[in-house]
């Protein structure tokens, strides 16, 4: 039987520190899967829904953007997969009834687990100009709040129209249709916050901004490096592909400040010698300094280069552009610099040499810890450098893994959700529509901040997520949300967001991934795209919470023709009845989405073309996959600092918090805690289990304060420590950000320890 949300917030502040893990998934993973979709759903709910998650006939996660494989087993989910799908399709509610109970200053003081505990939103409810709480409303009259205060703006370019990951391809077309419509590019997203560092980097070096790889080309590759990412907790389906290239021979190398359980053995919950004994996966741990990657594959590269008959030189010949400049830089590099850099040993960094030397199909796969640094996007080039020395992209079993961490957050890009759009996109846009798209870029994530912050944004207009939450500097970005005019966030449960307002705030109520969706057109379905650039459909199962709720493609429809009226020939309307309508409009926009509603029809859809993997074609600049010589950067460590990256706990997605411990690492009942090396520690005079202030220190002089936090001691590299957000981004000033992608600098923060 599913159980009550709490009423208070549990105490955080002494949490209790066990042994950490070795092996990722297996029995423990299942009890509390099923411990967790119990107390959400209920036993009849839970063997309803998680049985349709990922498969061809039921809807995508809500959770990662990892790709399902052709067959798929009866349980396609993974633990925090389980837990985002009963978070939403939870029996608990939050009602007109429980907002006026709830005035907006005690919504302030909760923590974000106690809000998403709370349930999903039943009805659209606003917060008057004045008002201290939220109360209901109806849709029409929403939307006349909302095209007030657009229409009441000097400039289109003054409303901010922000999307999550979560967003199916149907709603992100129209809103990036209708934000165009009514005149501004400002269409940040959550990649600005994540894998820009990627798209910038590959759009350069190889002429696309997504992966080159496929489930196939894992399962085929000799040699997988996976840097700065914990597949374990973020993309746990993952570790199935590991373990099924591992049975095939392949070697892993993981590059990472800490040791992860999912990386060290996976113990497979879909058979019994899995269960038992699991899997080791990793061959060579490189347990690198936070933000030495670019100086690791850099020297790495110069080694290449220096090895006889290590290059392909006809693959560089024929496919390549800049190689002599590079080489150059790259046989500049030494070893002492490195060393320095990534706080390895010169034996590891040969045996790593050794491996890639012996390796024919070579994959490096990444995620935020290589994208949110400042020199990230010179980090992700060095890595395409690594891949293109040996003929490492577009052929089988090799290529470039970016893995995306929202389930359609590259499907988003792809639908045109991007401030700075191509203009041949425009183009076919404007000539489909018949409208004029502006072509002057629009704001990112961190220049909708700054905009709002600065009184040259007042409307914010969010499709999902939680970007207060989820958003650097939390002390500027949340005194900026408060000036804006109206704040309005599309959701299905309470975060963070909704208690953070403007002058007035809308919460409108939308249906999940769970959730069955009819319109006047009859039963509808939307898209994703996973991050290996494969698209298809996703069909909920589940009666919505509330009859009150809207789709998402709904909420977009009526809500442009509220702001745009009669004038706009957009057929809305249309639109909104059946959603096979917005895609016949996409196909004849999007490249690789020809005839889509007959190719999306079919079991598992289809995937997108990608020229280089492909046909080893390199739509760049110069026609050709182009090596790049960056200077080599690391962060610079004062005396008596440490360099802090923020990450998740298990029990979290994202801002989402699902529990409050971090099962793998160890860590129980609290989330207010840093992890220290304990050499560090000692040096510090930071004991295991006392208290500290983090002070982050940056050059602007603004002191930024995470207080209370408990220290661990914990295996991190030297001079690193690690803790979890959102509750350190206080500590991540909003001008820290890596150069050309804009990205927060998350993960290396110089920080300072003050005790009492």
């Amino acid at each position: 039987m599913a159980t009550k949300p709490p009423t208070g917030d549990p105490v955080q502040d002494a949490p209790r520190i066990d042994a950490v893990r070795h092996a990722a998934a297996g029995l423990p993973a299942v009890a509390h899967t099923l411990r967790v979709a119990q107390q959400q759903m209920g036993v009849r709910r839970t063997a309803q829904t998680l049985l349709k998650v990922n498969q061809k006939d039921g809807f995508d996660c809500p959770g990662c953007a990892w790709p399902e494989g052709g067959k798929r087993h009866t349980a396609e989910f993974c633990e925090n997969g389980a837990k985002a799908v009963a978070e939403e399709a939870t029996l608990r509610r939050v009602t007109p009834g429980f907002f006026a109970a709830h005035p907006v200053a005690d919504l302030a003081t909760r923590s974000g687990y106690w809000l998403g505990q709370q349930g999903r939103i039943t009805h659209p409810v606003y917060l008057p100009e004045g008002a201290d709480r939220y109360e209901a409303v109806t849709w029409e009259r929403a939307f006349e709040i909302i095209a007030e205060e657009l229409a009441a703006l000097s400039s289109p370019d003054q409303a901010l129209f922000y999307t999550s990951g979560r967003t199916s391809n149907e709603a992100a077309f129209l809103l990036q249709l209708f934000a165009r419509e009514f005149g501004t590019n400002n269409l940040p997203d959550c990649s600005n916050m994540c894998h820009e560092s990627s798209g910038s980097a590959l759009t350069e070096t190889i002429g696309i901004g997504k992966g080159s790889v496929s489930l196939d080309d894992l399962h085929q590759a000799d040699l997988i490096i996976v840097a700065g990412q914990n597949p374990g907790t973020n993309h746990p389906r993952m570790l199935s592909a590991l373990e099924q290239a591992k049975a095939s021979g392949a070697k892993i190398i993981s590059v990472n400040p800490l040791p992860e359980a999912g990386l060290e053995r996976f113990k497979n919950p879909q058979t019994a010698r899995g269960m038992l004994k699991g899997a080791a996966l990793t061959d060579l741990f490189l347990q690198i300094r936070i933000g030495g990657d670019q100086a690791l594959f850099r020297l790495l590269n110069k080694m290449i280069i220096e090895t006889d008959g290590a290059v392909d030189t006809g693959f560089i010949a024929e496919h390549t552009h800049g190689y002599e400049e590079f080489a150059q830089a790259a046989r500049a590099a030494d070893w002492d610099g490195t060393l320095t850099a990534t706080g390895l040993d010169r034996d590891a960094i040969e045996q790593a040499l050794a491996m890639i030397l012996a390796s024919e199909r070579t994959i490096v796969c990444w995620a935020m810890g290589l994208t949110q640094h400042k020199h990230s996007v010179p980090t992700i080039r060095e890595v395409v450098n690594l891949l293109l020395l040996r003929g490492n992209i577009g052929r089988p079993g090799a290529g470039v893994c970016p893995v995306r961490g929202h389930s359609n957050v590259q499907g988003d890009r792809t639908m045109g959700i991007f401030e700075r759009p191509s203009t041949a996109f425009l183009d076919a846009l404007d000539q489909e529509f018949g409208i004029t798209s502006p072509r002057h870029h629009g704001y990112d994530v961190v220049r909708s901040i700054q905009a709002l912050r600065d009184g040259d944004a007042k409307v914010f207009f969010a499709m999902g997520g939680n970007f207060v939450g989820a958003t650097p500097d939390t002390a500027v970005t949340e005194a900026a949300m408060r000036r804006a005019r109206l704040t309005v966030h599309v959701s299905t449960k309470l975060n963070r967001s909704h208690a953070v307002t403007g002058t007035r705030a809308l919460i409108l109520p939308a249906l999940g991934r769970t959730d069955k969706d009819t319109q006047a057109g009859g039963k509808q379905f939307v898209t994703v795209e996973d991050s290996m650039g494969m698209v298809h459909a996703s069909r909920g199962n589940l009666t919505p919470a509330s009859p009150h709720l809207l789709s998402e493609p709904a909420i977009v429809a009526r809500l442009a023709r509220a702001v745009l009226g009669p004038a706009s020939t957009t057929p809305w309307e249309d639109f909104e009845k059946d959603y096979g309508t917005i895609r016949d409009r996409i196909s004849r926009v999007v490249p690789g989405f020809e005839d889509f509603n007959a190719r999306v029809a079919r079991p598992g859809g289809f995937a997108l073309p990608h020229a280089p993997r492909d046909e080893r074609r390199f739509p760049t600049a110069t026609g050709k996959a182009n090596f790049t010589a960056a200077p080599v950067e690391y962060p610079e460590l004062p005396e008596g600092r440490l360099l802090l990256q923020t990450l998740r706990s298990h029990d979290q997605y994202n801002t989402t918090i699902y529990g409050l411990d971090d099962r793998y690492r160890g860590i129980k009942g609290g989330r207010r805690i840093v992890m220290v090396n304990p050499e560090d520690a000692r040096a510090l005079g930071l004991a295991d289990g006392s208290y500290t202030d983090l002070v982050s220190e940056w050059k602007d002089g603004v002191e930024r304060r995470a207080p209370g936090f408990r220290v661990v001691h914990y295996p991190t590299a030297r001079g690193c420590a690690a803790a979890y957000y959102p509750e350190t981004n206080v500590l991540v000033p909003l001008d820290a950000t890596a150069d050309t992608s804009n990205t927060p600098a998350s993960k290396s923060v110089v920080v300072r320890f003050e005790t009492a």
